[in-house]
């Protein structure tokens, strides 16, 4: 197994008074002249190895960075703040399709080519896990939880067997390489990084290669005073916290992420966010509709049920396409209609769904000084310089920094945006159980009615058991991600025939035997 890692704060235990090539005295000088010299106030009050700790810390950090960002995001006004009517335009027509308006065999022309790139092993696919379930009441990471569907999988292992299936697929792809593999490169925080990969070492990679799922960490920032003056948590360590889900492009490089991918010779990338459990993963019509676009970036969208859903917009702004939040649009805008086919004009509602060339993962880097950091106003636990006590504080006292992923759309040169059917494709966890909304028990109704429609879509009936005990309305029908990717398969089992519930199928032939 790969195991590469990131941080912008590696810590390491360098002999006292040096770090690395650099002494306290030129660390202190350099801080000094960053306007950061506070850092080292208690440093005679530490112990030697805690002094060592210190400095590498300081001896890490790009202290310059820290200051250019803080000043960037604090001084650049939002583009939003002024005649937003006039900033905003519409996607291009040439650069947006929908499944929802595609014919049956435009869909699968573009899957052909997707499973064809699968095939070759030219797709790799990058997951957003640094999340905890905090909110799920869980202190684990996000991706280690059970919806309390009939299987009791957790969110990895349903990924997990997506894509152990369409490897399968794509296998009997007429010019398929004779061991065809999609690597997985998961991104981590800090914090979720042991958790994370212990629960795949004790699932056994979920029946995955070892060799092909590649654990790394998302970058980190130092939390910040509002006059940018770095914050500790204690008198020996920076106070730090994750760059946001836009980190994961610095991240790829320090980590040897990319180099891996070279290594690998992999040509395209899909990554997506672990907490919706409906993803598609590695996703072949995506795949083919983007490589059929020669697309260098491309974002799957769904339709806005309303103009006021508070959702982000994939559109233009200031010409270059971008996330707009739903609080930045006008309300004359977020009403205005495309006479064309009656949907709202910024329907294009962003679920972090998004496909990559690794050549425009490289170039990057080329960019990444003109990014935008976003600021997040926080409580920050931290220490007082005056009193040298720790403080937990009761009042909003700091700011994280933090890049959304969506952060690179403006620096595309071929963009593509694909609309996709929300009730297949997306159904986000993010609040507690009973919330009634993006919550475990509406995820787990998402997947049980998404597998009866399999059933029904070709021709099979499912009769709901009088023992069957349903939730939000769902039957208890759970079909295994390795008997059906996405309905695939099933026509010739269950065409004219009934399936009854509860009951959960593990394969094809417990499928055939079920049907009556």
């Amino acid at each position: 197994m790969i195991a590469a890692t990131t941080s912008n704060l590696s810590i390491q235990t360098p002999k006292h008074g040096q770090t690395g090539s650099a002494t306290f005295q030129q660390i202190k000088e350099r801080y000094q002249a960053a306007g950061q010299g506070h850092l080292l106030s208690y440093y005679d009050d530490l112990s030697a190895e805690e002094q060592s700790h210190l400095l590498q810390q300081l001896q890490d950090l790009n202290v310059e960075r820290v200051n250019r960002i803080h000043q960037k995001a604090t001084t650049c006004p939002s583009p939003m703040l002024n005649n937003q009517a006039a900033l905003l335009a519409p996607l291009p027509e040439e650069c947006f399709d929908s499944i929802l308006e595609a014919s049956s065999e435009k869909s699968q022309e573009w899957q052909t080519i997707g499973l064809n790139q699968i095939a070759q092993n030219k797709v790799g696919v990058i997951l957003l896990a640094g999340g905890q379930g905090t909110r799920l009441g869980s202190s684990a990471p996000k991706g280690c939880y059970d919806i309390s569907l009939p299987s009791s999988k957790s969110l990895f292992q349903i990924q997990a067997e997506r894509i152990l299936k369409l490897q399968r697929l794509a296998q009997q792809q007429p010019d398929a390489v004779a061991n065809v593999t999609i690597p997985w490169y998961v991104m981590t925080s800090g914090p979720t990084r042991p958790a994370t990969v212990a629960f795949f070492q004790e699932n056994n990679y979920f029946g995955l290669s070892s060799e092909n799922i590649v654990f790394f960490e998302q970058g980190t920032l130092p939390c910040l005073t509002f006059d940018g003056k770095i914050m500790m948590e204690s008198k020996s360590q920076i106070a730090v916290a994750p760059d946001g889900n836009g980190g994961v492009y610095a991240a790829l490089r320090g980590s040897g992420v990319l180099a891996n991918m070279a290594e690998r010779k992999i040509e395209y990338l899909h990554a997506y966010c672990v907490d919706n459990c409906l993803v598609r993963v590695a996703d072949p019509v995506f795949i083919g509709y983007c490589v059929q676009k020669n697309a260098d970036c491309g974002a799957k969208v769904v339709r806005k049920n309303a103009p006021d859903e508070p959702v982000g917009v994939v559109c233009l702004r200031n010409s270059a396409f971008n996330v707009v939040e739903y609080s930045e649009i006008d309300a004359d805008v977020a009403h205005a209609i495309n006479p064309k086919n009656g949907q709202l004009s910024f329907g294009a509602g962003n679920i972090a769904n998004h496909f990559y060339t690794v050549d425009f993962l490289n170039k990057v880097e080329s960019f990444e000084g003109d990014l935008e950091y976003h600021i997040a106003r926080k409580k920050i636990k931290s220490l007082d310089f005056q009193t040298g006590e720790v403080v937990a504080p009761k009042q909003v006292n700091g700011m994280k920094l933090e890049m959304f992923v969506f952060d690179v759309f403006p620096f595309t040169e071929r963009m593509a945006v694909f609309e996709v059917d929300r009730r297949e494709e997306f159904s986000p966890l993010k609040n507690a159980p009973g919330s009634g909304q993006d919550c475990p028990e509406t995820s787990r109704r998402d997947i049980l009615q998404q597998h009866v429609r399999f059933i029904e879509s070709v021709g099979g009936k499912v009769v709901v058991g009088e023992d069957d005990k349903q939730v939000y309305g769902a039957p208890s029908l759970e079909i295994s991600p390795l008997v059906s990717y996405s309905g695939e398969g099933l026509a010739e089992i269950v065409a004219g025939k009934s399936i009854k519930t509860p009951i959960t199928i593990h394969t094809l032939e417990e499928l055939r035997s079920s049907v009556f």
